[in-house]
Parts: structure tokens; C-alpha cells; sequence
């Protein structure tokens, strides 16, 4: 005898790639390649081709970022790109159900009998890592302790036995993932004992090579602020004298950086003034653009004032420029 009802429900669960959101890269003209960015990009590359991941390691305006893009670029392979968040658990990197599927037939064959069958599928979605593992991408993990420790674990049987483990699709039989050959980790990082960053496991540090970033030379900061604004060399010159003497002021401190002798280069390129002390629209571009990096450059405990910023510049701008 026939149920009038019959009802049968399967469960199971499906994989969806999270798109096609990889990044590609291509070469800039404002990129400056200095002997000493060169030996950086040579090492590194040097450590991925063996086999290890790369972190680059210091204060912001240190070029970490930047210099990661150039060395994944030179690998030839797409870039997948994550930032650091403190709201990060395990699933916003290796991915999760994110929904059901719902299929269902009515079979009504038999006149006096009503068939339904249901299947419902959970959805898992891949997020950025589990893709750059499978396909062979470049993951770039950029300011990577501003995630909590337990958010990066999945990294670390990905770094050392090669596979990464995906609990959530085991209903399936599909519990891990082996790592492609071609993919390769580059992480950054400002230290530990900024603002809004967490101590990372010494289980995660124990499996990178760690390059710990400073400002670059004066010479490299020069080509740097004149590719990034176009400024000639005898303006550039003066900008990154004067950055670098406020940065020697204080003590362990990294400000101003780069990013403000890119600003003021800008701006004076834009109006068409100069970095001289008579210039009076210069007088009022360094009051705005290192305004915010003075309170933060200390000597003897104290915070260095204006006028004692303005004898900096006044210094700056009557030293002679040594000849091209």
C-alpha cells in the first residue's frame, strides 16, 4: 500500500568559487628601484622560491606594502590580497556555509499517490585564501597583526605540511586541501607595540622569514618623492632633508615619513612654488602637512614646537646642495 505522502529530504554540500577577485599587477613608472630596494626584492624572491613565506616587518611609511606588490609581481602569478581586521575569525579566511539550496519534485505519476522529494544543499563559499591555495596565487597578507592570533591559524599547516584543513566541507569527505605548488605568502606588519595590532603566535613567526624594514636611504627618499610628484631634484632634496632631520629629533620614533615628503612635493608641484624659506606658500604647506608629526617628535620628554621645527627648515634651506 502507497503512502499518499511520501517524503524524502537529502542533505548535502556544494562548493561556490568566491569569483574571479584576484589581483593583477603591472609594472608603474613611479616605482623606484634603488640598489637597496633591489637587494630587498632579491632577497625576498629568493626566500619564496625556496619555499618559505616572506614578512616584511616595520613602522608605517617604510614601503612594506609597496615592496610586497613588487615582489609578488616579479613571481608572475595572480595576487590575492587580504588586510588585517580585528574583526577576522577562522571562516573570513578560509571560508563558509553561506546558505542553503533548496530543490524539490513532485512526482504525481500515480494518480492517487503525491511524491515530494527535497534536497537542501548548504553553500560554501571559498574566501581569498582557500583560492590562492588551490589555484596557485600570491597571497599578499598586509598589516596581518591587526588580525586576533586564533583568526590565523588555518595558516599554519598551510606554511609547513602544505595542506590546508577545511572542517566545515568534511560532511562531504572533502576535509583539506593541498596547496598548490606555485602558491606563495607575503605578509607585513608594524610592530607589536602599535596601536590596534595583536601579538602574533610565535607558531605562526617560527614558520616566516621576517625582513625587518627601515626608511630607506636619502638618496632612494629623493627618487621616491620625485617619481610620486614630478618636483625637481633641488626641491625634492630640501623636502627629504628636512623630513629626515625631524625624524632624527626624536628618539625610537619613525615620523615624519615618506608619505609627507610626497604631500608637500605634490602640493608645491601643483602651485608651482618651491622648498625655499622665502616661499610663501612653502610656509604655509610644511605648517599644515607636518603639523600632525610634530606633536609626535620628542626631545628630552617634550614635545618639539613649531619654532623649533622652523629652525630645522631654516637649517635645511641655507645649507648648500651637494652637486648632482
Amino acid at each position: 500500500m502507497h503512502d499518499p505522502a511520501l517524503k524524502v529530504v537529502t542533505v548535502s554540500t556544494i562548493r561556490v568559487q568566491s569569483g574571479n577577485d584576484q589581483v593583477v599587477t603591472e609594472p608603474s613608472e613611479a616605482f623606484v628601484s634603488s640598489p637597496s630596494v633591489a637587494q630587498l626584492t632579491d632577497r625576498a624572491l629568493t626566500y619564496l622560491q625556496a619555499g618559505y613565506a616572506v614578512h616584511f616587518a616595520g613602522p608605517a611609511g617604510t614601503g612594506k606594502t609597496t615592496l610586497a606588490f613588487h615582489v609578488a609581481a616579479k613571481l608572475g602569478r595572480p595576487i590575492s590580497l587580504i588586510h588585517g581586521d580585528d574583526e577576522f575569525n577562522g571562516s573570513d579566511l578560509v571560508g563558509r556555509d553561506s546558505g542553503y539550496r533548496k530543490n524539490k519534485l513532485v512526482d504525481r505519476y500515480i494518480h492517487s499517490v503525491i511524491k515530494t522529494e527535497e534536497e537542501m544543499k548548504s553553500l560554501w563559499v571559498d574566501s581569498r585564501l582557500t583560492t590562492a591555495c588551490q589555484n596557485g596565487y600570491t597571497l599578499i597578507y598586509d598589516e596581518f597583526n591587526r588580525s586576533r592570533a586564533e583568526a590565523n591559524n588555518a595558516l599554519l599547516s598551510i606554511l609547513s605540511e602544505r595542506i590546508l584543513n577545511l572542517p566545515k566541507l568534511r560532511r562531504t569527505g572533502d576535509g583539506y586541501l593541498e596547496v598548490h605548488p606555485e602558491f606563495h605568502a607575503i605578509f607585513t606588519s608594524n610592530p607589536e607595540e602599535y596601536a590596534g595590532v595583536h601579538r602574533t603566535q610565535d607558531a605562526l613567526l617560527d614558520r616566516l622569514l621576517t625582513m625587518h624594514l627601515q626608511h630607506y636611504d636619502r638618496e632612494t627618499e629623493i627618487q621616491i618623492t620625485r617619481a610620486k610628484s614630478g618636483i625637481g631634484p633641488a626641491d625634492a632634496e630640501t623636502i627629504v632633508d628636512i623630513v629626515r632631520e625631524l625624524r632624527s629629533v626624536g628618539v625610537n620614533h619613525h615620523r615624519p615619513t615618506i608619505r609627507a615628503c610626497i604631500a608637500m612635493a605634490k602640493v608645491l608641484v601643483i602651485r608651482g612654488s618651491h622648498a625655499r624659506w622665502e616661499d610663501a606658500f612653502f610656509q604655509s604647506v610644511w605648517r599644515d602637512i607636518l603639523s600632525t608629526d610634530t606633536a609626535r617628535v620628542i626631545r628630552d620628554e617634550q614635545t618639539v614646537i613649531i619654532p623649533q621645527v622652523e629652525d630645522v627648515i631654516r637649517k635645511v634651506c641655507a645649507e648648500p646642495k651637494p652637486a648632482a
